[in-house]
Protein backbone atom coordinates (compact mmCIF):
# COMPACT_ATOMS: atom_id res chain seq x y z
CA UNK A 1 0.00 0.00 0.00
CA UNK A 2 0.83 3.48 -0.38
CA UNK A 3 1.29 4.94 2.84
CA UNK A 4 4.03 2.09 3.35
CA UNK A 5 6.11 3.56 1.42
CA UNK A 6 8.02 6.23 3.46
CA UNK A 7 8.54 8.14 0.40
CA UNK A 8 5.28 8.59 -0.88
CA UNK A 9 4.13 9.62 2.35
CA UNK A 10 6.41 12.69 2.34
CA UNK A 11 5.02 13.55 -1.29
CA UNK A 12 1.30 13.12 0.00
CA UNK A 13 2.14 15.15 2.89
CA UNK A 14 4.15 18.12 0.81
CA UNK A 15 1.01 18.45 -1.59
CA UNK A 16 -1.30 18.60 1.38
CA UNK A 17 0.11 21.27 3.27
CA UNK A 18 1.45 23.31 -0.03
CA UNK A 19 -2.04 25.43 -0.57
CA UNK A 20 -0.73 26.89 2.95
CA UNK A 21 2.65 28.15 2.23
CA UNK A 22 0.80 30.39 -0.25
CA UNK A 23 -1.26 32.71 2.73
CA UNK A 24 1.14 35.26 1.71
CA UNK A 25 1.64 35.40 -1.67
CA UNK A 26 0.13 38.76 -2.72
CA UNK A 27 1.26 40.40 0.59
CA UNK A 28 2.68 44.16 0.34
CA UNK A 29 4.78 45.95 2.60
CA UNK A 30 3.53 49.15 4.50
CA UNK A 31 5.65 51.31 3.27
CA UNK A 32 5.36 50.40 -0.27
CA UNK A 33 1.64 51.52 0.54
CA UNK A 34 0.46 55.23 -0.19
CA UNK A 35 -2.02 55.34 2.81
CA UNK A 36 -4.27 57.95 1.99
CA UNK A 37 -5.52 59.35 5.77
CA UNK A 38 -8.11 62.34 4.62
CA UNK A 39 -9.51 63.93 0.99
CA UNK A 40 -10.83 67.32 0.52
CA UNK A 41 -13.03 68.01 -2.33
CA UNK A 42 -13.46 71.26 -3.49
CA UNK A 43 -14.92 72.88 -6.87
CA UNK A 44 -11.64 73.58 -9.05
CA UNK A 45 -10.87 77.27 -10.39
CA UNK A 46 -10.73 78.40 -13.62
CA UNK A 47 -7.05 79.07 -13.16
CA UNK A 48 -6.63 75.23 -11.93
CA UNK A 49 -8.81 74.17 -14.74
CA UNK A 50 -6.27 75.69 -17.37
CA UNK A 51 -3.47 74.67 -15.60
CA UNK A 52 -4.55 71.30 -15.52
CA UNK A 53 -2.27 68.55 -16.89
CA UNK A 54 -4.60 65.33 -16.72
CA UNK A 55 -4.42 64.80 -20.57
CA UNK A 56 -3.64 61.33 -21.79
CA UNK A 57 -4.24 59.83 -18.04
CA UNK A 58 -7.81 58.76 -18.62
CA UNK A 59 -9.22 59.80 -21.95
CA UNK A 60 -7.19 59.97 -25.04
CA UNK A 61 -8.55 62.63 -27.01
CA UNK A 62 -9.63 65.56 -24.97
CA UNK A 63 -13.04 66.57 -27.54
CA UNK A 64 -14.06 63.11 -27.63
CA UNK A 65 -13.38 61.31 -24.70
CA UNK A 66 -13.74 63.99 -21.84
CA UNK A 67 -16.16 63.73 -19.63
CA UNK A 68 -18.72 67.22 -19.82
CA UNK A 69 -18.59 67.25 -15.91
CA UNK A 70 -16.73 69.99 -13.99
CA UNK A 71 -13.85 69.68 -13.05
CA UNK A 72 -13.23 69.10 -9.20
CA UNK A 73 -10.04 69.50 -6.79
CA UNK A 74 -8.85 66.82 -4.59
CA UNK A 75 -6.91 67.63 -2.01
CA UNK A 76 -5.20 64.06 -0.20
CA UNK A 77 -3.07 63.83 3.21
CA UNK A 78 -0.59 61.04 2.52
CA UNK A 79 0.80 59.31 5.59
CA UNK A 80 5.15 59.23 5.15
CA UNK A 81 5.91 55.41 6.18
CA UNK A 82 7.91 55.77 9.19
CA UNK A 83 7.23 58.96 10.04
CA UNK A 84 3.42 58.49 12.13
CA UNK A 85 4.14 58.86 15.88
CA UNK A 86 2.88 56.02 17.84
CA UNK A 87 3.67 57.46 21.23
CA UNK A 88 4.80 61.07 22.95
CA UNK A 89 7.64 62.78 21.06
CA UNK A 90 8.96 65.76 21.36
CA UNK A 91 9.82 68.18 18.46
CA UNK A 92 7.93 66.52 15.33
CA UNK A 93 6.14 68.56 13.39
CA UNK A 94 2.67 67.55 11.58
CA UNK A 95 4.23 68.29 8.15
CA UNK A 96 6.57 65.78 8.47
CA UNK A 97 4.42 63.29 9.40
CA UNK A 98 2.03 63.45 6.29
CA UNK A 99 2.65 64.95 2.66
CA UNK A 100 -0.28 66.73 0.88
CA UNK A 101 -1.03 66.23 -2.78
CA UNK A 102 -3.37 68.24 -5.00
CA UNK A 103 -4.94 66.98 -8.28
CA UNK A 104 -8.26 67.79 -10.14
CA UNK A 105 -10.19 65.52 -11.86
CA UNK A 106 -13.99 65.02 -13.70
CA UNK A 107 -15.33 62.50 -10.97
CA UNK A 108 -12.79 61.17 -7.89
CA UNK A 109 -11.64 58.23 -9.45
CA UNK A 110 -10.34 60.35 -12.45
CA UNK A 111 -8.51 62.89 -9.77
CA UNK A 112 -7.22 59.33 -7.52
CA UNK A 113 -5.77 58.12 -11.15
CA UNK A 114 -4.27 61.46 -11.04
CA UNK A 115 -2.83 61.26 -8.13
CA UNK A 116 -1.51 57.69 -8.22
CA UNK A 117 0.58 59.57 -11.35
CA UNK A 118 2.51 61.97 -8.81
CA UNK A 119 3.36 59.14 -6.06
CA UNK A 120 5.98 56.18 -6.39
CA UNK A 121 3.66 53.49 -4.61
CA UNK A 122 0.14 52.30 -4.91
CA UNK A 123 -2.80 54.21 -3.16
CA UNK A 124 -4.72 52.69 -0.19
CA UNK A 125 -7.93 53.90 1.15
CA UNK A 126 -8.31 51.29 3.80
CA UNK A 127 -7.28 53.50 6.42
CA UNK A 128 -9.37 56.57 4.58
CA UNK A 129 -11.19 58.71 7.84
CA UNK A 130 -12.68 61.62 6.86
CA UNK A 131 -13.84 63.34 3.41
CA UNK A 132 -14.42 66.52 3.84
CA UNK A 133 -16.80 68.53 1.18
CA UNK A 134 -16.71 72.19 0.50
CA UNK A 135 -20.46 73.80 0.64
CA UNK A 136 -20.41 74.64 -3.22
CA UNK A 137 -19.52 70.96 -4.17
CA UNK A 138 -22.25 69.70 -1.99
CA UNK A 139 -24.71 72.43 -2.88
CA UNK A 140 -24.46 70.84 -6.87
CA UNK A 141 -24.90 67.03 -4.99
CA UNK A 142 -23.17 63.88 -3.91
CA UNK A 143 -24.24 61.99 -6.03
CA UNK A 144 -21.11 61.94 -8.73
CA UNK A 145 -19.18 60.89 -5.55
CA UNK A 146 -21.41 57.75 -4.22
CA UNK A 147 -20.40 55.82 -7.11
CA UNK A 148 -16.78 55.39 -6.58
CA UNK A 149 -17.21 55.51 -2.70
CA UNK A 150 -19.43 52.41 -2.90
CA UNK A 151 -17.61 50.59 -5.42
CA UNK A 152 -14.45 50.70 -3.75
CA UNK A 153 -13.96 47.65 -1.22
CA UNK A 154 -11.06 49.50 0.57
CA UNK A 155 -13.40 52.74 1.57
CA UNK A 156 -14.44 51.98 5.24
CA UNK A 157 -18.25 52.88 5.77
CA UNK A 158 -17.77 54.07 9.60
CA UNK A 159 -15.40 57.06 7.91
CA UNK A 160 -16.76 60.45 8.60
CA UNK A 161 -17.88 62.64 5.68
CA UNK A 162 -18.45 66.10 6.89
CA UNK A 163 -19.37 69.90 4.79
CA UNK A 164 -17.17 72.82 5.26
CA UNK A 165 -17.58 76.44 4.57
CA UNK A 166 -13.49 77.08 3.30
CA UNK A 167 -12.05 75.15 1.34
CA UNK A 168 -12.06 71.90 2.09
CA UNK A 169 -8.05 71.71 0.82
CA UNK A 170 -7.59 73.88 4.22
CA UNK A 171 -8.75 71.05 6.33
CA UNK A 172 -5.88 69.30 5.18
CA UNK A 173 -3.56 71.70 5.09
CA UNK A 174 -4.66 73.17 8.97
CA UNK A 175 -2.20 72.38 11.85
CA UNK A 176 -3.66 71.52 15.29
CA UNK A 177 -2.28 71.75 18.51
CA UNK A 178 -3.74 68.81 20.04
CA UNK A 179 -2.97 66.60 17.71
CA UNK A 180 0.41 66.05 15.48
CA UNK A 181 -1.50 64.40 12.83
CA UNK A 182 -4.14 66.70 11.34
CA UNK A 183 -6.44 63.94 9.61
CA UNK A 184 -6.65 62.36 13.13
CA UNK A 185 -7.76 65.27 14.89
CA UNK A 186 -10.15 66.39 12.35
CA UNK A 187 -11.88 62.87 12.01
CA UNK A 188 -11.23 62.40 15.80
CA UNK A 189 -13.28 65.46 16.05
CA UNK A 190 -16.42 64.72 14.30
CA UNK A 191 -16.37 60.85 15.76
CA UNK A 192 -16.42 62.49 19.35
CA UNK A 193 -19.61 65.06 18.82
CA UNK A 194 -21.78 62.15 19.06
CA UNK A 195 -20.13 61.23 22.67
CA UNK A 196 -20.37 64.76 23.33
CA UNK A 197 -23.72 65.41 22.65
CA UNK A 198 -23.49 68.01 19.98
CA UNK A 199 -23.99 65.73 16.92
CA UNK A 200 -26.20 62.79 16.44
CA UNK A 201 -24.02 59.86 14.80
CA UNK A 202 -22.87 61.17 11.60
CA UNK A 203 -20.91 58.60 9.24
CA UNK A 204 -20.83 57.86 5.22
CA UNK A 205 -22.58 54.51 5.79
CA UNK A 206 -25.68 56.26 7.66
CA UNK A 207 -25.54 59.10 5.02
CA UNK A 208 -26.14 56.42 2.03
CA UNK A 209 -28.42 54.99 4.20
CA UNK A 210 -30.93 57.50 4.84
CA UNK A 211 -29.73 58.79 1.45
CA UNK A 212 -32.16 55.80 -0.61
CA UNK A 213 -34.96 55.93 1.81
CA UNK A 214 -37.70 57.51 0.75
CA UNK A 215 -39.66 59.13 3.71
CA UNK A 216 -36.10 61.21 4.83
CA UNK A 217 -32.86 63.14 4.04
CA UNK A 218 -29.60 63.42 5.07
CA UNK A 219 -27.66 65.64 7.40
CA UNK A 220 -23.66 66.29 7.85
CA UNK A 221 -21.45 67.98 10.23
CA UNK A 222 -20.93 71.81 8.93
CA UNK A 223 -17.46 72.34 9.66
CA UNK A 224 -15.89 76.39 10.02
CA UNK A 225 -12.07 77.23 10.64
CA UNK A 226 -10.95 80.06 13.56
CA UNK A 227 -8.13 82.06 13.97
CA UNK A 228 -6.10 79.87 10.86
CA UNK A 229 -6.09 76.81 13.39
CA UNK A 230 -8.76 75.34 14.90
CA UNK A 231 -12.30 73.62 13.72
CA UNK A 232 -15.83 74.75 15.00
CA UNK A 233 -19.18 72.62 14.48
CA UNK A 234 -20.82 75.74 13.13
CA UNK A 235 -24.16 73.95 12.50
CA UNK A 236 -26.23 71.00 10.82
CA UNK A 237 -25.98 71.01 7.32
CA UNK A 238 -29.76 69.41 5.73
CA UNK A 239 -30.07 68.21 2.02
CA UNK A 240 -32.82 67.88 -0.38
CA UNK A 241 -31.87 64.16 -1.29
CA UNK A 242 -27.90 65.03 -2.52
CA UNK A 243 -28.24 68.27 -2.67
CA UNK A 244 -27.32 70.52 0.37
CA UNK A 245 -30.31 72.82 0.74
CA UNK A 246 -29.49 74.59 3.79
CA UNK A 247 -27.93 74.94 6.92
CA UNK A 248 -28.07 75.09 11.02
CA UNK A 249 -27.38 77.46 13.92
CA UNK A 250 -25.00 75.25 16.45
CA UNK A 251 -28.28 75.53 18.93
CA UNK A 252 -30.52 74.77 16.71
CA UNK A 253 -28.82 70.90 16.41
CA UNK A 254 -29.63 70.47 20.16
CA UNK A 255 -33.50 71.03 19.03
CA UNK A 256 -33.04 68.61 15.86
CA UNK A 257 -31.39 65.95 18.32
CA UNK A 258 -34.74 66.42 20.84
CA UNK A 259 -36.79 65.95 17.65
CA UNK A 260 -35.47 62.76 16.30
CA UNK A 261 -34.79 61.18 20.27
CA UNK A 262 -31.19 61.20 19.68
CA UNK A 263 -28.76 60.78 22.69
CA UNK A 264 -28.76 62.54 25.91
CA UNK A 265 -28.55 66.70 26.55
CA UNK A 266 -25.27 68.83 25.17
CA UNK A 267 -26.48 72.26 24.95
CA UNK A 268 -27.25 75.64 26.91
CA UNK A 269 -29.76 78.44 26.04
CA UNK A 270 -30.22 81.49 28.14
CA UNK A 271 -33.50 81.87 29.79
CA UNK A 272 -35.09 85.15 30.72
CA UNK A 273 -36.21 85.04 34.12
CA UNK A 274 -39.67 85.83 34.00
CA UNK A 275 -40.69 89.62 36.26
CA UNK A 276 -36.78 90.58 36.10
CA UNK A 277 -34.16 91.45 32.91
CA UNK A 278 -31.91 88.71 33.97
CA UNK A 279 -31.25 85.36 32.27
CA UNK A 280 -30.54 81.73 33.63
CA UNK A 281 -28.34 79.25 31.52
CA UNK A 282 -30.31 76.78 31.48
CA UNK A 283 -28.56 73.20 30.14
CA UNK A 284 -30.62 70.00 28.79
CA UNK A 285 -29.08 67.05 31.00
CA UNK A 286 -31.62 64.78 28.76
CA UNK A 287 -34.30 64.15 26.83
CA UNK A 288 -37.55 62.00 26.10
CA UNK A 289 -39.56 62.31 22.68
CA UNK A 290 -42.57 60.82 21.35
CA UNK A 291 -43.32 61.24 18.06
CA UNK A 292 -46.77 60.26 16.89
CA UNK A 293 -48.29 60.88 13.23
CA UNK A 294 -52.04 60.74 12.36
CA UNK A 295 -54.07 61.11 9.49
CA UNK A 296 -56.71 64.17 9.99
CA UNK A 297 -58.47 64.78 6.43
CA UNK A 298 -56.64 62.77 4.54
CA UNK A 299 -53.64 64.31 5.46
CA UNK A 300 -50.55 62.85 7.59
CA UNK A 301 -50.18 65.04 11.13
CA UNK A 302 -47.00 64.66 13.67
CA UNK A 303 -47.22 65.21 17.06
CA UNK A 304 -44.03 65.74 18.85
CA UNK A 305 -43.72 65.35 22.79
CA UNK A 306 -40.28 66.42 24.37
CA UNK A 307 -39.43 66.48 27.99
CA UNK A 308 -36.14 68.17 29.02
CA UNK A 309 -34.28 67.53 32.19
CA UNK A 310 -32.49 70.41 33.16
CA UNK A 311 -29.89 72.13 35.33
CA UNK A 312 -29.08 75.84 35.88
CA UNK A 313 -25.77 76.26 34.72
CA UNK A 314 -25.42 80.13 35.50
CA UNK A 315 -27.26 83.24 36.40
CA UNK A 316 -26.22 86.72 35.08
CA UNK A 317 -26.87 88.37 38.23
CA UNK A 318 -24.77 86.56 41.13
CA UNK A 319 -26.72 88.73 43.66
CA UNK A 320 -30.44 86.94 43.22
CA UNK A 321 -30.87 83.75 44.48
CA UNK A 322 -33.36 81.04 42.91
CA UNK A 323 -34.43 79.65 46.07
CA UNK A 324 -38.11 79.71 45.60
CA UNK A 325 -40.12 76.63 43.90
CA UNK A 326 -42.52 79.27 42.14
CA UNK A 327 -39.45 81.05 40.24
CA UNK A 328 -38.13 77.87 39.45
CA UNK A 329 -41.92 76.96 37.97
CA UNK A 330 -41.65 80.14 36.00
CA UNK A 331 -38.42 79.45 34.55
CA UNK A 332 -39.74 75.91 33.69
CA UNK A 333 -42.08 77.60 31.55
CA UNK A 334 -40.53 79.96 30.10
CA UNK A 335 -37.90 77.32 28.74
CA UNK A 336 -40.61 75.07 27.26
CA UNK A 337 -42.09 78.30 25.36
CA UNK A 338 -38.86 79.52 23.92
CA UNK A 339 -37.98 75.76 22.84
CA UNK A 340 -41.49 74.94 21.63
CA UNK A 341 -41.17 78.22 19.45
CA UNK A 342 -37.38 76.99 18.29
CA UNK A 343 -38.59 73.35 17.43
CA UNK A 344 -41.43 75.00 15.47
CA UNK A 345 -39.12 77.91 13.65
CA UNK A 346 -36.48 74.68 12.71
CA UNK A 347 -39.15 72.49 11.48
CA UNK A 348 -40.34 75.50 9.26
CA UNK A 349 -36.78 76.32 7.74
CA UNK A 350 -36.71 72.11 6.52
CA UNK A 351 -40.14 72.57 4.97
CA UNK A 352 -39.15 75.72 3.15
CA UNK A 353 -36.63 73.62 1.65
CA UNK A 354 -38.25 70.73 1.65
CA UNK A 355 -35.27 68.54 3.16
CA UNK A 356 -37.31 66.03 5.75
CA UNK A 357 -34.45 65.46 7.77
CA UNK A 358 -36.35 64.37 10.98
CA UNK A 359 -37.90 61.39 9.20
CA UNK A 360 -41.16 61.88 9.66
CA UNK A 361 -42.04 60.52 6.06
CA UNK A 362 -40.25 57.40 7.26
CA UNK A 363 -42.78 56.92 10.38
CA UNK A 364 -45.38 57.57 7.78
CA UNK A 365 -44.57 55.23 5.79
CA UNK A 366 -44.62 52.26 8.66
CA UNK A 367 -47.16 53.17 10.21
CA UNK A 368 -49.55 53.62 7.35
CA UNK A 369 -47.81 51.57 4.58
CA UNK A 370 -50.75 51.45 2.64
CA UNK A 371 -51.90 55.19 2.28
CA UNK A 372 -47.78 55.68 1.18
CA UNK A 373 -48.17 53.25 -1.65
CA UNK A 374 -51.63 54.58 -2.68
CA UNK A 375 -50.87 58.90 -2.10
CA UNK A 376 -47.16 58.93 -1.66
CA UNK A 377 -45.22 56.56 -3.62
CA UNK A 378 -41.94 57.89 -4.24
CA UNK A 379 -39.39 60.20 -2.39
CA UNK A 380 -39.71 63.57 -4.80
CA UNK A 381 -43.69 63.40 -3.69
CA UNK A 382 -43.65 63.21 -0.27
CA UNK A 383 -41.53 66.22 -0.20
CA UNK A 384 -44.19 68.64 -1.82
CA UNK A 385 -46.48 67.36 0.81
CA UNK A 386 -43.64 67.60 3.60
CA UNK A 387 -43.72 71.13 2.30
CA UNK A 388 -47.67 71.72 4.12
CA UNK A 389 -47.17 68.89 6.77
CA UNK A 390 -49.14 69.59 9.85
CA UNK A 391 -47.46 69.13 13.35
CA UNK A 392 -47.63 69.75 16.75
CA UNK A 393 -44.88 70.30 19.25
CA UNK A 394 -45.31 69.83 23.15
CA UNK A 395 -42.42 70.44 25.60
CA UNK A 396 -42.21 69.77 29.15
CA UNK A 397 -39.01 71.44 30.86
CA UNK A 398 -38.17 70.15 34.32
CA UNK A 399 -35.19 71.75 35.93
CA UNK A 400 -34.12 69.56 39.00
CA UNK A 401 -30.72 71.08 39.81
CA UNK A 402 -29.86 74.95 40.64
CA UNK A 403 -26.75 74.61 41.97
CA UNK A 404 -24.75 74.50 46.02
CA UNK A 405 -24.26 78.11 45.96
CA UNK A 406 -26.31 79.85 49.33
CA UNK A 407 -26.90 83.11 51.02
Amino acid sequence: MWYKNPNLRLVSIFFLLFPFLSGCWDSQEIEQRATVLAIGIDQASKKEENNQSEGGITHINKDSSEPKEDLIKVTAQIAVPGRIPLGPTQGQSSHNSVLIVQVVGHTIQDAMLNLQQQVAYETFLGHLRIIVLNEKVAKKGTQRFNDFLRRNPEIRRTASLAVSKEPAAEYMKLIPELQRIPSLYLADMVDNLSALGRFPPSFIGLFWTILSSKGQDPYLPYLTIKDKKSIQLSGLAYFKGDRMAGKTLPLEIGFFMAVRGIGGGGYSAFIKVPGNEEFVLVKAISRKTKVKVNLIGGKPHVDIKVRYESEIEEKTDPSQYINNSSIVRKIESEASKEVTKSIKKLIAKTQRAESDIFGFGERVRAVYPNYWSEKIKTKERWKEVYKDLTYDVHVDSRIHRVGMKAK
